[in-house]
């Protein structure tokens, strides 16, 4: 085995490593020997023939061919859902959760994994899929791999370590990994445990969004993107290796480990971000401004501005607006926003929304500042104010989010999300009520 923590940066760049000197070929992706007897395999992430700016591939040179492999069966999904959800629940409702209070015990990575909501088709490669994980033990054994999706990984408490057929990822809160759909990989912990928010995206990969206006700078730069480099499992014993497609959860049992991998070149990998970062843009002048400043990362669809997800932050950052209600106001969206907070305290919530919950507020859901938020925001002096210490994040999705049962009937969803408003009293005086004292 070798384990390696470097990493090679640039987002999307044609990456290359070896762990062994000399186990890349050069010249050519597939030898007519490859070097130490290794096998030359490529994973398309993308079609053949797909425009090069989004064309996904890459060269592995591993000990044994992904194609020497037994049978999968079927087994149990637990509570590991996909889209279409064809048992959910579709609310018009805004819905706010607790985190889970009680992980199941003795459960991995993969086995604790519990589907919050999901839309679109995994089948059409349309919609994405919103998951929790609170894993108690590490896979040692056992290996996974999502033909559905890539998995973006957002660690709430705990670090993480993900193994994959490319090489290793240390990921800890504040920082997010990705995983490319297909790609093999496990996860070991750091501490006792390990809990945190996944969003499973069916549609185009993950990319970096147009700047615009804002120029060459700002956001999240490409070069601050991680990837790994070679670090092989060179094992000869029984392991199991899962795989989703189609939504159902299939293993089978190698006589080896996938992660294999000696040496590899290509753009179809893993790579993590450390949200500290992320260049936070907002306004010197006036008015909050609109979420979408804050994306770290997008899926485009066919239709230009209403993103497949968008994932957007909200780190600490400077309130400097004058004569503005500085807090995310009232709004009605036609996107539908599924929020996580990973610590600290969200501006427009002063409590209900904690660290390791979460909430759904579907197209068209009437949300904003809480009264307490309200009131405090409506009075404050309005002196440049440093919003420290939290970080909140967004899943943003042009379809509405069908909820699970599970995730709906859930012991820890807040039944009274409601009564953030009810306090939100009428103030309005009129010309004619004023001046009579009636205010009607």
């Amino acid at each position: 085995m070798s384990e390696n923590l470097e990493y090679q940066t640039g987002f999307g760049n044609e990456h290359h490593s070896e762990a062994v000197q000399g186990a890349l070929p050069w010249g050519q992706n597939s030898p007519q020997r490859a070097p130490y007897g290794l096998y030359a395999e490529q994973l398309s992430g993308t079609a053949f023939t797909e425009p090069r700016e989004i064309n996904r591939r890459t060269w592995v040179y591993r000990i044994s061919p992904s194609a020497r492999h037994p049978r999968f069966e079927r087994i149990d999904n637990r509570h590991f859902r996909s889209a279409p959800l064809v048992d959910g629940v579709l609310d018009v409702n805004r819905l706010r959760w607790n985190p889970l209070d009680t992980p199941w015990p003795d459960q991995d990575f993969l086995d604790s994994i519990y589907t919050m909501a999901a839309n679109g088709d995994a089948l059409e490669r349309n919609g994405i899929a919103v998951h929790m994980y609170h894993a108690t033990k590490s896979m040692t054994d056992r290996y996974f791999a999502d033909l559905d999706g890539e998995l973006l990984v957002v660690p709430q408490s705990g670090g993480i370590r993900v193994h994959t057929e490319l090489g290793l990822l240390d990921v800890v809160p504040g920082e997010i990994a990705v995983v490319g759909r297909a790609v093999k990989f496990r996860v070991s912990l750091h501490d006792d445990s390990a809990a945190g928010y996944i969003c499973e995206n069916y549609g185009a990969y993950f990319a970096l969004p147009e700047l615009g206006p804002i120029g060459a700078n700002g956001l999240a730069h490409a070069r601050d993107f991680s990837y790994p480099v070679a670090a092989y499992e060179d094992r000869a014993d029984t392991v199991q290796v899962v795989q989703k497609f189609g939504g159902r959860l299939w293993a089978a049992e190698y006589d080896h480990s996938p992660l294999d991998v000696v040496a590899w070149h290509g753009t179809h990998s893993a790579y993590k971000y450390d949200t500290n970062r992320f260049n936070t843009m907002g306004t010197v002048g006036w008015d909050h401004p609109d979420p979408s400043i804050f994306t770290v990362l997008t899926s485009p669809s066919e239709r230009p501005g209403q993103a497949n997800v968008d994932f957007a932050i909200f780190p600490p950052r400077w309130n400097v607006a004058e004569h503005s209600f500085r807090p995310p106001h009232f709004h009605r969206n036609i996107m539908t926003e599924f929020m996580g907070l990973v610590r600290g305290q969200h501006d427009s919530k002063a409590e209900g929304f904690v660290p390791g919950g979460a909430s759904l507020h579907n197209m068209w859901g009437a949300h904003g500042p809480d009264l307490e938020t309200f009131t405090t925001a409506s009075n404050a002096e309005l002196v440049p104010q440093k919003f420290d210490g939290s970080l909140a994040f967004m899943f943003e999705t042009r379809l509405p989010l069908i909820t699970t049962d599970f995730a709906h009937s859930a012991g820890h969803r807040q039944p009274d999300y409601d009564s953030s408003w009810s306090g939100l009293q009428r103030h309005f005086v009129s010309r004619d009520s004023a001046s009579t004292g009636d205010p009607r």
